[in-house]
């Protein structure tokens, strides 16, 4: 590894999405957006629908959207264990527009066969999803 860089894997119960040298992570904080650079102090936390966000080796930004888990840092080793997550350049981002629309019209509706919290957290996926391909 070089000297400013740290080992990010990304799991999901389907499969692992990335495995990865890179220099700097954001993560979506179940308490506020946390930052990993090389030789983080040992943590776990909970993360929350969101996009988490990392610099390659060649200084490039890729972003991923998640909807929630957990994040482990030890050894210069973070481990994303998320529910779903999608690199931000295989997003269809007209199926997440659709997912958003449909989410918000469901909270305007707020009759009594909707889920709000159900509409409320597919709203927050669609967003994340379209953050992440942008």
């Amino acid at each position: 590894m070089a000297d400013n860089t740290f080992m990010l894997e990304v799991v999901t119960p389907e499969n692992i999405l990335l495995k990865e040298e890179i220099q700097f992570l954001v993560v979506p904080g179940a308490e506020g957006e946390l930052g990993i650079l090389k030789n983080h102090a040992p943590i776990v936390a909970s993360l929350k629908i969101g996009v988490l966000k990392y610099k390659m080796l060649d200084e490039t930004i890729q972003k991923i959207a998640i909807s929630g888990g957990f994040m482990e840092v030890v050894d210069n080793i973070v481990r994303v264990l998320a529910e779903t997550a999608e690199h931000g350049a295989n997003v269809d981002v007209l199926r997440a527009k659709e997912a958003r629309e449909r989410a918000e019209r469901r909270l305007a509706q707020r009759s009594e066969d909707i889920n709000i919290d159900r509409a409320r957290l597919a709203l927050q996926r669609a967003i994340a999803r379209i953050k992440a391909a942008g």
